[in-house]
């Protein structure tokens, strides 16, 4: 069995997910770490067993036995790391957001049709098994028509610090960072539909708060407090096929507890996906909820992660059909795009 040979570009803490997925395949080997720190790429070279540890993805990407990549970095090396690996004849598994705009975007997608190499982009939750379930219902047409959904992603203390918090690096806060999976979960549920107009406002007034006790967060490998993105964000999103999204972040607002919902309604039945899956319609004149069977660690984080790279693999191995091509991830970067332009201006903005 030829194995595909994968290098990792950026030995963050996503990266490590990364791994997960590609040490549970036996058809892969992972020969060479490259991070601008070379201390880090060379502690992940030695947990995971890698013999290859470079500082220049671009030295890197002269190893001809290299078939594919993981872009792991810093949001705004996804484009240039994503490039120069298509270039080189390499596949590119990139992280989400795919850039730090729909511009950077659309060359990433023109230089992978150009390599005539797959570009997938990281929306892992569409992996999970609620996804899959609620997807089959909406696509067996259970749901109806799509009018609207209303998606949320909510944290009362929640900034990494670091490069995410730096607009620079990141493009920036809780809107490009967990906005990007629930506004691509309820495109992708409702079939892709095209974004036609936003209305946005994003909000920056609490900071930080670095001195929050009696808590704990997560915080990025190279932590610090400079802080110049979004606290929070709310948006309508009107889409070509007449549904229309409410859509709220935050990684930090005084709310009592973190919140995580996504719910989306048909005029023959509705459906929440998170907290837990649900469906909601009219049966024999009784108003009624049901709750798919599904198994505990289905959806959740390892898993997704898991499904994600093996299916990078199948396509490159296989030729299977990519479910997360980077076409997939221009579409949303305009609607990112929308987002801080439409807040910026305080008008309603168009999506071409």
């Amino acid at each position: 069995m030829k194995k595909v040979k994968v290098a990792i570009i950026g030995t963050g803490s996503i990266s490590n997910f990364h791994m997960l997925g590609y040490k549970n395949l036996e058809n892969v080997e992972v020969i060479a770490a490259c991070d601008i720190n070379k201390k880090r790429a060379e502690d992940f070279a030695e947990k995971y067993n890698i013999p290859n540890v470079f500082t220049d993805y671009n030295e890197m990407l002269k190893m001809e036995e290299i078939d594919a990549v993981s872009v792991t970095t810093w949001n705004n090396i996804h484009a240039s790391a994503s490039i120069a690996a298509l270039k080189a004849g390499k596949h590119v598994f990139c992280e989400k957001p795919l850039a730090l705009n729909a511009v950077q975007a659309q060359e990433m997608v023109d230089a992978a049709k150009k390599s005539d190499k797959i570009l997938m982009v990281g929306f892992v939750r569409r992996f999970g098994d609620n996804t899959k379930a609620l997807k089959d219902f909406i696509d067996n047409g259970d749901l109806g028509k799509i009018y609207y959904a209303k998606t949320g992603c909510l944290r009362k203390w929640g900034n990494p610090g670091g490069w995410f918090s730096d607009k620079k690096r990141s493009g920036g806060g809780p809107v490009i960072d967990l906005g990007v999976h629930i506004i691509d979960l309820v495109r992708y549920l409702a079939g892709k539909p095209k974004a036609v107009a936003v209305t946005a406002s994003t909000f920056s007034h609490i900071g930080m708060k670095p001195g929050v006790k009696g808590i704990s967060k997560y915080n990025s490998a190279d932590y610090d407090e400079f802080n110049d993105v979004e606290d929070c964000a709310a948006a309508l999103i009107k889409f070509d096929n007449d549904m229309t999204l409410f859509f709220e972040t935050s990684w930090v607002q005084n709310i009592k507890d973190d919140l995580l919902y996504l719910e989306i309604y048909g005029d023959k039945a509705g459906a929440q996906m998170e907290p837990e899956l649900e469906l909601y319609e009219n049966k024999g004149n009784y108003l009624t909820h049901v709750k798919p069977a599904m198994e505990p660690d289905g959806s959740g984080f390892e898993h997704n992660f898991r499904e994600e790279t093996k299916h990078f693999i199948d396509c490159i191995t296989n030729g299977t059909k990519c479910l997360n091509p980077g076409e997939d991830g221009v579409e949303l970067m305009k609607i990112l795009d929308a987002i801080y332009e439409s807040a910026r201006t305080g008008q309603e903005v168009k999506v071409k």
